[in-house]
């Protein structure tokens, strides 16, 4: 295998690291938690979108999940779902969502992008056409909640051709052997979902989250999203995930904004105290 190639596990060409592999190597060799916002495209506005990007990664961000707004988002919660709606209100499809991040990438070329999803809008487009402009725009990841590892393998080879990785979901009710296929098979990270439920739900247990991820990691990196609201949950996660996902806290304080500047100080000043704890946590760590 060539330097600054991966396998893939399953048979498939060996690919190209991409942004995604690269920031999590790095963050592996500093013994550092990544940080992995998501902001819904569109949403507060159009004109905030990117901006609120750039001050994501100002403020700490290793890689951001930009969310695809679709009309039946069955994994989200009111807070989620009424980001998407309102950003549907404002015609934001997944066309002008390529575009978005087509923008941000013309100042950043490095802070991964994966954008999280349902199925239809990118089958609407064609999957094949997909990957081209996904490409195309700076995309290095797509997390399509509806399609499952056991039905996306026409998908995969697809996104793969364009050097995009698709990125799978665990939960809690994930049988052993199906999390152990994930790590194996994987590619990016493994986004695991810390509860069943849908995303924004105030209660969050970790103990148990502790016990079943604790002994996972080592092989695919393994992202916690779902519940982690402020930075005293997410520096609790960090002390056994490779990566904290925050998106409902971030996106009910977004939607307050009254405009891109107040939008792009909101995000800075949600993320900040975020980063400096999961810093905080890894320097203790560390000493």
């Amino acid at each position: 295998m060539r330097s600054g190639e991966r396998g893939t596990g399953n048979g498939e060409q060996e690919r190209p690291a991409n942004r995604i592999d690269e920031r999590f190597a790095a963050l592996r060799a500093a013994g550092r938690a990544g940080l992995i916002p998501f902001v819904t495209a569109g949403d507060p506005s159009l004109e905030a979108t990117v901006p609120v990007m750039h001050a994501l990664v100002a403020a700490g961000a290793d890689l951001i999940e930009l969310g695809v707004p679709f009309s039946d988002p069955m994994a989200d919660g009111p807070v989620i779902q009424h980001a998407s709606e309102r950003a549907i209100a404002r015609k934001v499809g997944l066309g002008k969502v390529l575009e978005f991040v087509a923008d941000f990438r013309r100042t950043d070329s490095t802070t991964p992008v994966v954008l999280m999803g349902y199925l239809n809008p990118v089958e609407i487009l064609g999957a094949e056409r997909f990957g081209e402009r996904a490409a195309a725009a700076g995309v290095d990841g797509v997390l399509l909640v509806d399609s499952p590892p056991e039905e996306s393998g026409p998908m995969r080879t697809i996104l793969a051709r364009h050097g995009l990785l698709q990125i799978a979901l665990a939960a809690p009710t994930s049988s052993d052997a199906r999390v152990a296929h994930l790590l194996r098979e994987g590619q990016g990270y493994l986004y695991y979902v810390s509860f069943a439920g849908v995303t924004g739900a105030a209660s969050l247990d970790l103990t148990p989250l502790r016990t079943r991820i604790a002994p996972l990691r080592g092989t695919l990196p393994i992202a916690v999203g779902f519940g982690v609201r402020d930075a005293t949950s997410a520096a609790a996660i960090a002390a056994f995930a490779d990566a904290v996902v925050i998106g409902s806290a971030l996106v009910s304080t977004l939607a307050e904004a009254s405009d891109p500047s107040d939008a792009v100080a909101r995000a800075t000043a949600f993320l900040t105290p975020i980063r400096s704890a999961l810093d905080a946590r890894a320097a203790l760590s560390a000493s």
